[in-house]
């Protein structure tokens, strides 16, 4: 290999390296960013979340006001329902009936002998 073609390569593979450590490095940073902006989300949700257990707290302590009386009164006279009769009919029978020609079956030929009954 000529030394021209080694040097080439060697700055290729040393831009490759650059490139790659540059986009190594952005690709942290971005990461940095939306750790602490998630990080500020569940702080605020928890709040959030905080206060409202609060108040469910603050409402089961409450005592809820008393049922009012339920009214006397006879229940309604109601006549014994009957059993219902079942009737069972069964559905009509299918019967299929499919006529086939047979090449002898019995009836007179062109020549009018009998069909093979003898």
């Amino acid at each position: 290999m000529h030394r021209l073609n080694v040097i080439v390569v060697a700055g290729l593979f040393a831009v490759a390296a650059v490139l790659g450590t540059s986009a190594v490095l952005q690709t942290v940073a971005l990461g940095r960013g939306q750790t602490h902006a998630a990080d500020a989300a569940v702080l605020a949700r928890t709040r959030q979340l905080d206060r409202f257990e609060a108040s469910l707290r603050r409402a089961l302590a409450r005592k809820p006001p008393a049922l009012p009386a339920v009214p006397k009164a006879a229940p309604p006279a109601m006549a014994p329902a009957a059993a219902p009769q079942v009737v069972y009919r069964r559905p009509p029978a299918i019967v299929v009936v499919r006529h086939t020609h047979h090449g002898d079956d019995g009836y007179e030929t062109a020549d009018r002998e009998g069909g093979g009954d003898d």
